[in-house]
């Protein structure tokens, strides 16, 4: 660390910045955009604090048969290797008295300070210092990376260990050394089990090979080969073991195309316009894109030009689940940095030429301001506390039901968010609930005094009621007048 203060100064002051500016309302109820999402990943780390952190078996609240279209009694949650919650939950677990939902934001935070710091060391190898440095302040500041980057999700860590095993993969391409080799294996590893879009990000490696090795030697070297089986086998083992467990499986059919968006013209508005024009880039932004892509392909490299051809690959395959989730997109955050540096790099060198460098400065400087002011106008939402009577009825349920209750907390979509703020398993929506009652649903509670909870309460006893919320007691039935 001292050496990386007095080598690298700015960047130190950079990644201090990025972390102060994903600390924003680190406090707040997990209540703000994707909540369900992220309750669900919070879930699981929950789980682990009050269990054993086994992770073959992770679990979460939701035992209902909404994400997998079967009853999930045993609340088994099996997506992506759950990496991500062992280490918030073994920090709990070391340090009980911190608070899980900032704890996490923190964790997610920290590992995006990595990808910050690995983007610099990629982009000075291919482009130089400023445009590392220009990368990482990027990726810094642009506002759907910084809240993209304190979520609770394992995307800021399968972010961190593809860019990461990306940039200590071109060192090692150049100059190869076991450490390399391994660090470079080992983050794809985990990139893969977090996330398998990574495989999308194979042209990268490809061109990363062809341009500093050529294709001769790289068909030859048989490390390179053990390197991507190695890599991609403790997924194939993950999803083997999962397979187990059908009813913790979500369906994920529906993410490749089962709206039949792909290539539509919706399916270029929504991707090409809402998310990275206007969401991630504040429109003006999308004018730096061309420049280095361009450039790239007049000069005869393909480095930027083959992430953005994986992405684009990776947003065809996963058509309809880019469009329906912005949170897929947290993947473009990193070529989107390192694309916007090397064309203000290219950009204010053609206006120092033609016009000075106060013109250049003055013009890029106020480019860059607009764009990140517009983008945060279509971000700053994201952080509102949606429902606080959500977290309101969720306080005073955990204070008046037994730990073991199983709850019935009927929201619109099955909404996890609220089960995760009640500290209870059980079912995100209501209907059937004698049949819900027969396993084992004790309790029920709802911000919503509609049909169904009127005549619940006529049935079953109070434990209590405001004018926010109803619990009721669903093993306790009154008498019968």
């Amino acid at each position: 660390m001292k050496t990386l203060i007095k080598k690298y100064p700015l960047l130190v002051l950079i990644a201090l910045f990025a972390f102060t500016l994903r600390m924003y309302k680190v406090n707040t109820d997990l209540l703000d955009w994707h909540s369900w999402r992220q309750a669900d990943t919070a879930s699981v780390t929950r789980e682990y604090t009050k269990k054993s952190l086994n992770p073959l078996y992770p679990t979460y609240h939701d035992i209902s048969d909404i994400p997998s279209g079967k009853d999930n009694l045993e609340g088994y949650r099996m997506v992506e290797f759950p990496l991500y919650n062992i280490l918030v939950a073994g920090i709990l677990k070391m340090v009980p008295s911190l608070p899980l939902v900032p704890t996490s934001r923190v964790v997610s935070s920290l590992f995006s300070i990595g990808t910050l710091l690995s983007l610099f060391f990629l982009t000075r190898k291919f482009f130089g210092k400023k445009a590392g440095y220009l990368a990482s302040f990027f990726f810094a500041v642009i506002p759907y990376s910084i809240y993209y980057s304190r979520v609770i999700l394992p995307e800021p860590l399968m972010v961190f260990f593809s860019t990461f095993s990306i940039t200590t993969f071109a060192y090692y391409v150049k100059k190869p050394t076991p450490l390399l080799y391994w660090l470079s294996l080992v983050s794809l590893a985990f990139a893969f089990l977090l996330k398998p879009f990574v495989a999308f990000l194979l042209p990268v490696y490809l061109v990363i090979l062809l341009q500093e090795r050529g294709l001769k030697k790289s068909i030859l070297d048989f490390k390179l080969y053990l390197y991507g089986i190695l890599a991609i086998i403790p997924f194939l083992l993950w999803r083997d073991w999962i397979a187990n467990f059908p009813s913790g499986i979500p369906a994920s059919d529906w993410l490749f195309n089962s709206n039949g968006i792909r290539f539509r013209p919706a399916w270029f508005r929504w991707l090409g316009y809402e998310r990275i024009t206007k969401l991630i880039l504040g429109y003006v932004g999308v004018i730096f894109l061309p420049v280095s892509f361009l450039k790239q392909l007049k000069d005869k490299q393909f480095f930027i030009p083959s992430w953005w051809l994986s992405i684009g690959i990776y947003f065809s395959v996963m058509a309809t689940g880019n469009v329906h989730h912005d949170y897929y997109q947290a993947i473009v955050t990193p070529i989107i940095s390192i694309t916007l540096a090397y064309s203000v790099l290219i950009i204010d060198k053609y206006l120092n030429n033609k016009f000075n460098a106060l013109v250049s400065m003055g013009s890029i400087s106020l480019a860059i301001i607009v764009m990140l002011v517009l983008s945060f106008n279509q971000i700053k939402g994201y952080y509102n506390v949606n429902h606080p009577e959500y977290a309101l009825a969720g306080k005073a349920a955990d204070q008046a039901i037994p730990e073991d209750a199983l709850v019935i907390a009927p929201q619109y979509g099955g909404d996890t968010a609220y089960l995760f703020q009640i500290n209870r398993s059980g079912w995100p929506i209501g209907g059937n609930i004698d049949e819900k009652i027969d396993m084992g649903a004790t309790h029920y509670v709802t911000t919503t005094y509609d049909k169904e909870a009127k005549l619940l309460e006529e049935k079953y006893m109070i434990v209590e009621k405001t004018n926010d919320y109803l619990i009721l007691d669903l093993t306790d039935q009154r008498e019968i007048e």
